[in-house]
């Protein structure tokens, strides 16, 4: 257990309190909670996938189509890197959160799956998920299991073994809408609940970002953990700027055992 100064405590123990208080408390994670379980995030000065590339010329639809080559060269280091990735503290915490019935539920930003890894029950994946592809021709889908370790191996990409399309991964690439089911449920977390814990998130990705703002906008609290600020902070009951994965324990075992 890591000791905090007096006013730290004082602020986790409110975070806790305003947890245990809630009836529909709901999370909203983004890159920074992964970190630490050695998943580069896409936004950070230097460190960040985007200060290595341009997303529109990688990382888009029109390029998985026209230049797929080029798509999965980029895609490939960091696909053995979030496939091959387990969960942290902080994703540890969140689960028992929802188990303890304390969370409803987890609306993620991420790709990488690790909030199902950790336990949690009830994931909302904005961004879809790279633990499944689909074949762009017939549209089967299938486990990344049976792929993902040859791909990283030797680079060769995945063709469906029914009709020898291309398989593209699960996730949200530039230029693509959002899953609709999935977006459906995650405003309807977001109108419903009356707490929302934005972890690891710097609520600069449309629409996703504008989550937190719906639910303030009916009366919900909000619990902003992040490293970096967001366009919230000034609206938020509680802000941590701190370590994610020191935080988010911490808040979670002053609620779970007081």
């Amino acid at each position: 257990m890591i000791a905090f100064s007096a006013q730290m405590q004082a602020t986790v123990d409110f975070a806790a309190d305003l947890i245990r208080q809630s009836k529909r408390a709901v999370a909203l994670t983004g890159a920074g909670i992964s970190t630490p379980s050695g998943i580069p995030d896409f936004r950070s000065e230097g460190t960040g996938l985007w200060a290595q590339d341009e997303p529109l010329e990688v990382a888009s639809l029109q390029t998985f189509r026209t230049a797929p080559e080029k798509f999965f060269a980029w895609f490939r280091p960091l696909a053995g890197q979030i496939y091959h990735a387990q969960p942290n503290v902080a994703h540890l915490a969140l689960a028992a959160l929802e188990k303890a019935g304390k969370l409803v539920s987890i609306i993620t930003q991420n790709i990488d799956w690790l909030h199902q890894k950790a336990g949690s029950q009830t994931v909302i994946e904005t961004h879809g998920s790279l633990h499944t592809l689909t074949c762009a021709q017939c549209y089967r889908k299938v486990d990344a299991e049976n792929y993902i370790d040859e791909f990283v191996a030797t680079g060769a990409l995945p063709h469906c073994s029914t009709c020898g399309g291309l398989l593209k991964p699960d996730v949200i690439l530039f230029g693509e809408q959002l899953p609709q089911a999935a977006w459906s449920q995650a405003q309807t977390a977001a109108q419903r609940c009356d707490l929302m814990i934005v972890v690891g998130s710097s609520l600069e990705v449309l629409p996703v970002a504008g989550l937190p703002m719906q639910a303030l906008e009916r009366g919900a609290h909000l619990l902003i953990i992040n490293r970096t600020p967001t366009y919230l902070n000034v609206r938020a009951d509680l802000v941590f700027d701190q370590d994610i994965s020191i935080v988010m324990p911490a808040i979670a075992e002053k609620v779970l055992n007081g």
